[in-house]
């Protein structure tokens, strides 16, 4: 309590400060109000905002009071609909997006550049033209405007600018370094990427694209008149194909597409002059490659009972998919598969429908805020694909789809039993509780019914046809030490105090490894640490602590020592304090910093291939629950074509998938667990890899 009215009183004198000096305004947000509007309103940008306040990245409520900076340095009051045109000397207009306009008919309709267009309102650069947007409208041959263009103008003749997509294991500090930049000038012109780095988003970057890139990176970076340019030089032809307009594209976004300007795609196609509609088959450079989809067109799916659709999201009770032989090449466990036969899965998903259509609160605001529902939900998506790879592999596999009506000590499960929905399944995935999990495993032993549980970390109890998904966390220790082993390595751990558990672990299972000593106040002994680390031999240097001054001296030695002996840094779980400011990330390269993990990052083509679809179908980014379904859905149906028994596989064959690895093991006390672990570790190229 002392830390934080020490803290909320510095911040409250810092603030009273900068307003004295008019350097800062206070203004309430409005209902529906986003950042964007809020930082076109005072003529500042998002970045500057979120500056002053860090807390609206994540969430902006109305009647939330922000500090808005004042580059003018006047005290300024913005009104909330301030929409009408100004009256005085000014002679700019307001104008309000309508549907179906675009950048050119705006244009056209004000008799102004495309320029002068984006030079007042900026937001346009990053969102594009969206309906109901207030814009403003520079007045024409305004003599202080065409100077403030020009001089923009000049400013950035020398500036080049390229795109970027982000890609797996990239990282804010490895694409800066790539383009010659910094992380601060990748935030102020991306302010999307403030909080995090999403796969796929399409970053703008002042800067030349690095040279070992430079051939691959030509039709991503050069306009198509510099694109012609050098074309002609190397006495190359640029070639074109057809593209057909999609729902909702606009300039903008095409432009973002191709990488054309608004005159150049209209020069190609001049029937633009009258503005982008659905439908319209355009010519544009062949450089841009359609993502190329997998999954076949879903088919109208059977239903033994009339399927529950709550908000757009449609929940069935029984899936059949048809029986065909499906290509042997596609099957990664196996190149034969088995017999035909039939095989009936059963996903036993905690939708809890009965509880949502008697709550008054509404499904929309539920899925806001029951994060148990939203992994549900995320989960049943990634399933979905995996069920609709399925139907493309013409797999012989009945999918039963149950609402397992799960709390923490209850489920549904009974009542499916004594309906003999669940006796005859080959595998049933889920509950997702492990009580649950262990009760239906239980329960179906008799009838030798595999029961996969698909997202709990515990130690399960011993039962002979239950299979832990996730590895548990003595299972991920494990395997790094086990790894480090097999280097022959030397294993010192820097653990701070703090971490009893840790050190406990240590002690009783992994014999032979050497803890650095610790001052009196609880400090790194770095003389101590040194005398420990052997020269010619790999030196394997586990450090616990999340106390920046630890890791801070851990590092420096081991930085220190790098010049005669072989080191490598090892956390066993993902420690926060490492992604803050203060710790350089380069030294960690410089370390090659290892750590366990249950997940993979891959460039692999089917992993490129399921984000791709993923997002065409769902129009997000998968995330962890999402990608974990689709994983554990598709190895298990996978396993069931191999004419074995689910258990057969599972004791003689490990998998990958997307992000997940599947080595299945017969526990001694019963029952069987996953070690399917990943080693990753960042190599000198700033990229994971995974080491074992």
């Amino acid at each position: 309590m002392k830390y934080f009215f020490t803290f909320f009183s510095i911040v409250f004198f810092m603030t009273c400060s900068a307003f004295s000096q008019g350097k800062v305004v206070k203004y309430t947000v409005s209902a529906g109000e986003t950042i964007n509007q809020i930082a076109q309103k005072f003529k500042v940008t998002p970045y500057d905002i979120y500056q002053l306040n860090p807390d609206a990245r994540t969430s902006l409520k109305p009647n939330t009071v922000l500090l808005i900076p004042n580059s003018s340095g006047k005290s300024v009051l913005a009104k909330k609909d301030e929409t009408s045109p100004k009256k005085g000397n000014t002679k700019e207009v307001i104008h309000e997006v309508q549907p179906k306009e675009t950048f050119y008919s705006i244009e056209k309709k004000y008799d102004i550049s495309d320029e002068d267009l984006k030079a007042a309102n900026p937001f346009l650069e990053k969102n594009g033209v969206q309906i109901g947007q207030k814009l403003v409208i520079p007045a024409k041959g305004s003599a202080a405007k065409n100077v403030a263009t020009n001089k923009k103008t000049k400013d950035k003749v020398s500036e080049k600018y390229v795109y970027h997509d982000v890609v797996a294991k990239e990282t804010k500090f490895s694409i800066a370094k790539k383009y010659n930049t910094t992380i601060e000038d990748l935030e102020k012109r991306n302010p999307e990427i403030v909080s995090s780095l999403p796969v796929g988003y399409r970053l703008t970057i002042k800067g030349t694209a690095p040279k070992t890139e430079a051939a691959a990176s030509v039709a991503n970076t050069v306009k198509p008149s510099e694109a012609k340019k050098s074309a002609d030089n190397s006495k190359k032809v640029t070639t074109y194909m057809e593209y057909q307009v999609k729902p909702k594209e606009t300039f903008y976004s095409l432009g973002r597409t191709f990488h054309l300007t608004q005159e150049e795609l209209t020069d190609l196609n001049p029937t633009l002059s009258e503005g982008v509609k659905e439908g319209m088959v355009l010519k544009v450079p062949s450089g841009y490659v359609a993502p190329v989809p997998i999954i076949v067109k879903e088919e109208p799916r059977q239903t033994e009972k009339p399927a529950e659709n709550k908000g757009g999201i449609q929940i069935l009770e029984k899936v059949k998919s048809e029986t065909v032989s499906a290509d042997p090449e596609v099957v990664e466990l196996s190149k034969k598969r088995g017999q035909n036969e039939r095989k009936k899965l059963v996903l036993l998903l905690p939708f809890n429908i009965a509880k949502i259509q008697n709550d008054t609160v509404g499904f929309a605001s539920r899925v806001k805020t029951d994060k148990f529902l939203n992994m549900t939900l995320d989960f049943y998506s990634g399933a979905m694909m995996a069920i609709d790879s399925a139907k493309t592999l013409k797999l012989p596999i009945d999918i039963s789809i149950y609402d397992s009506q799960e709390t923490k000590n209850t489920s549904n499960i009974p009542s499916l039993i004594t309906q003999n929905k669940l006796q005859d399944a080959n595998a049933i995935i889920g509950p997702f509780y492990q009580t649950n999990a262990e009760t239906t495993a239980n329960t179906l032993r008799l009838h030798n019914v595999p029961v996969i549980s698909p997202l709990s970390k515990d130690s399960a109890n011993p039962i002979d046809n239950l299979y832990q998904s996730i590895p548990t966390n003595d299972v991920v220790r494990n395997t790094v030490f086990d790894y480090m082993r097999s280097k022959n390595g030397n294993i010192v751990a820097v653990v701070d105090k703090k971490k009893e558990s840790v050190i406990s672990y240590i002690k009783q299972n992994q014999r032979g490894v050497v803890f650095a000593s610790l001052t009196e106040t609880g400090g790194l002994d770095v003389a101590n640490l040194k005398s420990l680390l052997f020269p010619g031999k790999m030196n394997y240097v586990v450090m616990e602590t999340g106390n920046t001054a630890m890791i801070k001296a851990t590092i420096k030695a081991l930085i220190d020592a790098q010049k005669t002996c072989q080191i490598q840094l090892v956390i066993l779980e993902p420690n926060s304090t490492l992604d803050t400011d203060e710790i350089n990330f380069e030294n960690l390269v410089k370390l090659k910093l290892m750590y366990p993990s249950v997940t993979r990052e891959s460039d692999e083509a089917k992993v490129l291939i399921f984000e791709k679809e993923y997002k065409l179908k769902n129009k997000v980014n998968p995330n962890t629950y999402a990608t974990r379904g689709f994983d554990v859905t598709f190895d298990t149906m996978m396993r069931l074509v191999q004419g074995k028994t689910y258990q057969e596989t599972a004791d003689l064959i490990t998998t990958e998938q997307v992000d997940n690895k599947f080595q299945y093991y017969k526990k001694e006390d019963g029952g069987h667990a996953n070690k399917g672990v990943y080693i990753l570790y960042y190599d000198s190229d700033l990229t994971l890899k995974v080491a074992n």
